[in-house]
């Protein structure tokens, strides 16, 4: 009787489970091919160029078209601000006053002299008037021999005299006026006054400050009339040219237009970014502020673009994309380039090719390799 070794069966059974599986492993295995999930109601549209307005675009900055630091015209220390930052103010108003003892002094100093000058052309006058009548007197007797030759020419060198010293007097008198009236625009100038109706846009000084010539208190500015300076490149200023019209975009606006107008071109190139100034007049409008960032359009023609909805564009992170359908009506994202924005439509200047198909409005869906049943 033969006998098998605990080994060997071991070996034996471990090969029979083995055999089996690859067995297993080598019958056909067939799965079902998934078809692909349809959507239905989808809008797509056809594609196609169009002609669309072609346009320079510069960027600038709204200015006011008047500005003005106002300073102060003399030293002394600032008394009192009458005006802050964002007030609106009135030409001729007052802004600032500065401390008047001085010039005040100097006013009453003046107004002694025109005095004292105005008491000695008075006693010149009358001497004066002395003098011509004893002249016509001399001048009688003289005529009739009854007084010397020598003492004639005395009496005629005093009134000459007196004329002259009359003529000192009025210029002195002149001189003092003169002297009061600088007094008095100096004592004007302790009043710091706006030199047009505008709003304040900087205060640069309080009160117990020392002010003198040429230092700034305060930036004022026209709100009635403001402006775009913007930049364009000094090979393309060309195309623009005075009393142009132009139209006029700014962010801070939203996306309506401003009409506005060429009013100056700067007749000089910035060296460093090689571009001139192009200063457009604005309408009046009261949401406009100095410094807001603008741009403006010039017009260059027409050319031939393809345009598509904004609302088709699928953006993935940092690209944007369409769903492009094919012919089989299976839709795929592809990433394209886009250009200038014209109303509700963008322009595509790459990725997409005209009489192309396309998803136009695919919200947050991915639809990528999905039939898509749609609409036109």
């Amino acid at each position: 009787m033969n006998r098998t070794s605990p080994s060997t069966a071991i070996v034996s059974l471990f090969l029979a489970f083995f055999g089996a599986g690859i067995a297993g492993c080598s019958s056909p295995q067939h799965a079902e091919p998934q078809p692909p999930e349809t959507v239905s109601n989808v809008p797509v549209i056809v594609v196609h160029k169009s002609a669309v307005p072609d346009f320079l675009e510069a960027v600038g900055t709204v200015r006011a078209a008047q500005a003005s630091r106002v300073s102060s015209q003399t030293m002394g220390t600032i008394r009192e601000i009458r005006a802050q930052q964002g007030d609106r103010v009135q030409a001729g108003q007052v802004l600032a006053t500065i401390d008047d003892a001085q010039p005040r002094a100097a006013v009453e100093l003046a107004s002694a002299a025109v005095s004292a000058a105005e008491k000695e052309v008075s006693v010149a006058d009358t001497d004066l008037a002395l003098a011509d009548a004893t002249l016509k007197r001399y001048q009688q007797l003289f005529d009739k021999k009854s007084v010397s030759p020598q003492e004639f020419d005395e009496i005629k060198a005093r009134r000459q005299s007196a004329e002259a010293r009359r003529d000192m007097g009025r210029a002195g008198e002149a001189q003092a006026n003169a002297a009061l009236a600088q007094a008095r625009t100096s004592l004007g100038y302790t009043e710091v006054r706006a030199p047009f109706a505008g709003v304040v846009t900087e205060k640069n000084a309080d009160a117990g400050a020392l002010a003198s010539p040429g230092m700034p208190l305060f930036t004022l500015e026209d709100s009635r009339k403001y402006r775009l300076e913007a930049t364009v490149d000094e090979n393309s200023v060309r195309i623009v040219r005075a009393g142009q019209n132009v139209s006029v975009s700014l962010d801070a606006l939203g996306s309506g237009t401003l009409s506005g107008k060429v009013e100056e071109i700067v007749p000089s190139a910035d060296a460093a970014s090689r571009s001139l100034l192009v200063k457009i007049g604005l309408p009046p409008d009261a949401h406009l502020l100095s410094g807001m960032f603008g741009r403006a359009r010039f017009p260059l023609g027409a050319r031939q673009a393809l345009l598509i909805p904004q609302a088709a564009i699928a953006t993935r992170g940092q690209l944007q994309g369409v769903y492009v359908i094919d012919a089989n009506h299976m839709s795929a994202l592809r990433y394209v380039t886009l250009g200038k924005i014209n109303g509700q439509q963008v322009e595509v200047l790459s990725g997409l090719e005209d009489g192309e198909t396309i998803v136009t409005a695919p919200g947050t869906r991915e639809l990528g390799g999905k039939l898509i049943a749609g609409k036109q």
